[in-house]
Formats: C-alpha cells, structure tokens, sequence
C-alpha cells in the first residue's frame, strides 16, 4: 500500500467526502497542507478574513445541502473561526473546519500561534478532534464529516499539528464509520405518531410552526401535503422561511419578537400546536409562562434534546422532519377548519402588520424590500445580515422557492451577510442571489469584497445605510428613553469604497430613484452595490417588548409605554416568566 503525508491523506480524504470547495487562509501551521492542496482539484476561495472564510463555508452549506468546509492556521486563523463556527452550531449547519497546530513536540510549550484550539471550540462545536497520529488522520476525516451531516447537523473540528501533515503512513480510507454511540432516530415512534394524528383531528384551532430543520432535511413537499390535507395554517420560524411557499393560502407568516401580529395572535389562542424542527427559540416564544397558554403541543425534532426544553409536549415526536410528517399525513385524516381560518383572515384585516404605501414620501427601507421583490419576481436568493435589514427583508420578501432565504437566527452576529453570500453564490451559480445589509454589519465583513472580484461572482448588495446601529438604537429609542450611546455611525463614502474594488456601486436617496437602481445592479454581468440612504430613526414593527408575552405584541411607538406597563404587572405577579 502506498504511503502518503498527512497533508495527502487530508486532500484524498476530502476527495472521497464529495469536497469540490474549500474556503481558508493559509498561515505558518498550516503550510505543509496548502504545499498540497493546489495539486488537487479543490477550489480554494482566499478570504480576507478566518471569520469570513466560516461564514462562506457556512452559506453554501446551507444552500447545496454538502458539509461546508473551511481553514486557519493555528493561533489566531484558529480563533479567527470561531464565530462562524458558532454560528453554525446554533443554526444547525453541517461545517467541517480544519485548523492548523503547532508541532506535537511544542504542545503545551507556549509555542508561537500556540491556542488550546479544541479546548475553545468544544463548546460550539458537535464534536472536534485534535489528531496527534497521522495514522488517525484518514478515520478523523471519515468520522468528523459522518457526524457534521447526520442526525441534527452541525459543526466538527479537526485540529491537525504541523507535524502531523508532513508524517507518512499508510492510506486507506474507511469504508464506514464505527460510532456505536452515534445513532440519530430517523422514524418517528409509530404510537406517537397515531398520538399526534388523533389530536390534530380533534382540534379545533390547530396551527403549524416550521422551523429550520424542515430545510435541512428537505421535507417542503411532505410539509406541504401535510398543511393541505390537514387544512392547518403555517407558520414558519425566521429560520424555516422558505420552508413553505408565502404566496400560498394556508401561509400565515412568521410568529416572535418582529413577526406578524395576527401569527402571534395565533398562537395565543390556538388548541393544537404543530411545531416541526424548531427548537422554541426565545425569539419566538416571547415570556415563556404565556406561550401557546390553551395549546396541546405536537413536537417533531431529530434532536431528543430538544422536546420539552423550553416548552412542555403533549406528544413529543423524536425522528427526521421528512419522515415524520410521511407518516403523519398517511396516518392523519382529512381536515377543514372554517371558523378558524375565519378568526385568522379577521385578525390580519384588523392589523394588516405588512401594509405599505403605493410608493412613500421617503426612503422606507421596507418599501425598498418589497421594491427588490417586484423586481426579482420573488425568484432570488436572499442572504441577510443581523438587525433592522434582516427582519424588514425576512417580512417584506417573499419567499415561495424552497431554501431562498439565509439568515443567521441562533448567534446572529454581524458581518454574516457578504461572506455568506459569497458561499452561497459558490454553491449555487445559477442563482440570482442579493445580500441584504446595514451599514453597520457590512462594515464587519468588507474586506471579502475583493472575492466578488477575484471569483466573478455577481453577487447584489442592498446596503441599506441609516448611519446608525440601527436594531440597538431602536432599543435605546423605546426602551431607555432615547438615550443613545455607542450606536450612531460615521461612515465611509460606500459609492467609492465599492469602486475602489472594482464594483460597479450606486447611491440612491429618493424613492423614485430604487427601481431604476435595482434594475441597474441587475443587469450587470457581476457584482454591483446599491447603497440606499434611508430614515436614520425607522424603526421595525411589530416588536414583541423585551420580557413580554405574544400577546403584548407592539404595533407601532405608541403602544410601547401601555403595553410595558402591561408586562412590568406580568412579570410581578410571575418572576420566573422574563
């Protein structure tokens, strides 16, 4: 047999994994790998950045389906990672990302770009390793992309010494992993399921909430026909967006802090509650004690660790969303709820939460969204940043393609955006594919758009530029007397710093101006920026208060001082329900 290095084994075992992507950085410890990898036919994306490399990996992960794969060296290439590993780990996307260590010999010594890599990363990670043997290298590589893409996914990390890389031995990739204590449940328990099916026939206000891991496991047909012969309204998380068509009947939109009022109403009064690959997030459920108060809670997840964590389950259901919800819908019978639907179309006339102006008086960042929507026909790919752009896109965009909307929902860090559009753009080419930012996230991230360039990737950017942090000054504006501290933004001339680049970039300030501006940016063949100035004190409503109920649900300024009395009586007559 033929004896290779490390660095050969790693590139030969990606190979067999299906890797055709790698998205890093090369640095001291890493060298000897980066001495081979150009003999293989990888495609290497250069960032500018460890955490942009992450978030790269991170996005076309999330729209191919494959493990997203990235690297650093050891030291700061290694912590330069972690916040795209982070993210991952609470969004649940498949990630492989390989970092390089000093020699085995000065472990432990204080060595030059010496950092504890798993010791930082074993909390935000599935599971990492650091390979000591290069005879372990090639069932590391086997095992570490195993574990990424099965059961609930997630990040692993692979920690590989200097010495490791250029130490020979034997390769022979493994046929099959040997985790005996690895082995996600896929089906549902079939009592369960009849469990669930005998009281979603006997509610009378059901209600579905899909979550992200209806994407991940690729259940958009079974959730449809399950809605449909159930006659159940959907709901979907911010992350399961684009789980289920907006345009169609039963789409009631998405529920928590920023979601519609009538969702939230929704879910305050519904009798049966679906909840389908979500993790009842606090964005979601508002204070806990009054979540669902008059529900009997159906919970589907992969991840038994899931069910009744946050909120107790009547029939928790462990198993794949797309196979649970097979089985659910042979199992369930038809449905119809008329009164239900009735109430449901009643609330959304009452508080139309996504009304808008034939055309508004200023720059309305929501109107610019839903101005991107006419002119795409709905049909591009949105990957958003953290804050006021993410939500007005998540409720002004509609998403009715499965897997078109990319956000960052666990960690939400700033700066997630460009890069992740970029790995997005990658995975999918032939998309149509528009990253939607502020100018305070942007500003994280920039320096990656030297690959829009240097890859010919044609990526859009909607840079909506309020010259403030804008989501933290809306807290300080409603919820501290409008004392602003550390939010307002000097920025740079954003027209300039996109030619600098070499990016065709456009500045618009009046509304009759955006279409014409989308339609430019959109028929250039590559990259452009649209730099859109919008009202520097815009706030995004519906807003559910801090420490308060779905109920207590704001609907504009004027209701924030009523309804925080309302939650200040709550929240003394409960101290455990902030």
């Amino acid at each position: 047999m033929q004896r290779l290095t490390g660095s050969q084994i790693l590139c030969e075992s990606l190979l067999k994994e299906g890797v055709d992507t790698i998205f890093g950085m090369p640095g001291g410890a890493i060298i000897p790998l980066y001495d081979t990898l150009f003999q293989y036919p990888f495609r290497h994306v250069l960032c500018r950045h460890e955490q942009g490399a992450s978030h790269m990996a991170d996005g076309y992960a999330r729209i191919t389906g494959k493990v997203g794969v990235c690297l650093g060296t050891s030291g700061p290439g290694a912590t330069n990672l972690v916040t795209g590993i982070a993210t991952a780990m609470m969004d649940s996307v498949p990630m492989v990302a390989i970092t390089g260590q000093v020699p085995t010999y000065m472990i432990g010594k204080d060595a030059f770009q010496e950092t504890d890599t798993t010791g930082i990363t074993m909390p935000i990670t599935k599971h990492n390793y650091l390979v000591m043997d290069v005879n372990d290298l090639a069932r590391v590589i086997k095992e570490a992309f195993h574990i990424a893409r099965t059961g609930r996914p997630g990040p692993v990390l692979i920690d590989i010494p200097k010495d490791v890389t250029t130490n020979t031995a034997v390769y022979e990739y493994p046929g099959r992993v040997h985790l005996p204590g690895f082995r996600p449940r896929m089906q549902g328990h079939t009592r369960q399921i009849r469990q669930a099916a005998r009281l979603i026939e006997s509610a009378k206000r059901p209600l579905i909430i899909a979550g992200h891991g209806v994407i991940l496991s690729g259940a958009f047909s079974e959730l449809r026909a399950f809605a449909e012969k159930t006659q159940v309204p959907v709901l979907t998380t911010l992350l399961g967006i684009s789980a289920f068509p907006e345009t169609h009947p039963l789409y009631l939109g998405w529920p928590g802090m920023h979601g519609m009022y009538y969702a939230n109403m929704a879910i305050s009064h519904t009798d049966c509650l679906i909840a389908i690959g979500m993790r009842m997030d606090d964005r979601v459920t508002g204070r806990l004690n009054a979540f669902a108060p008059h529900a009997q809670v159906i919970h589907i997840d992969i991840d038994p660790a899931e069910l009744g964590k946050n909120v107790p389950a009547a029939v928790p259901i462990v198993g794949d969303a797309k196979h649970v919800l097979e089985a659910l819908t042979d199992e369930v019978a038809s449905g119809h709820h008329p009164d239900w639907m009735q109430t449901l179309a009643q609330w959304r006339i009452e508080h139309p939460s996504l009304a808008l102006p034939e055309k508004p008086e200023t720059m309305s960042s929501p109107w610019i969204v839903r101005e991107l929507y006419h002119a795409t026909e709905g049909k591009a790919v949105l990957v958003t940043d953290v804050g006021q752009a993410q939500m007005w896109a998540a409720q002004h965009y509609f998403f009715d393609r499965p897997n078109t909307h990319v956000t960052s929902g666990g960690l939400g860090p700033m700066g997630y955006a460009l890069p992740a559009a970029i790995g997005v753009q990658i995975g999918k080419p032939e998309e149509e594919v528009w990253c939607v930012t502020g100018d305070g996230g942007f500003q994280m991230t920039l320096e990656e758009l030297s690959i829009l360039v240097e890859e010919r990737l044609p990526v859009k950017i909607a840079l909506f530029n309020n010259n403030f942090l804008g989501m933290v000054r809306q807290w300080q504006q409603l919820f501290f007397d409008k004392r602003y501290s550390g939010v307002k933004m000097w920025n740079p001339d954003f027209v300039k710093l996109g030619e600098a680049y070499s990016i065709p970039s456009m500045r618009v300030k009046d509304v009759d101006d955006v279409r014409r501006a989308i339609d430019w940016a959109r028929d250039i063949d590559g990259p452009a920026m649209i730099e859109f100035v919008v009202e520097a004190e815009e706030n995004v409503f519906p807003m559910v208060p801090p420490g308060a109920s779905l109920q207590e649900t704001i609907e504009s300024a004027e209701d924030v001082a009523p309804k925080m009395q309302q939650v200040a009586v709550a929240a003394g007559s409960d101290a455990g329900g902030v």
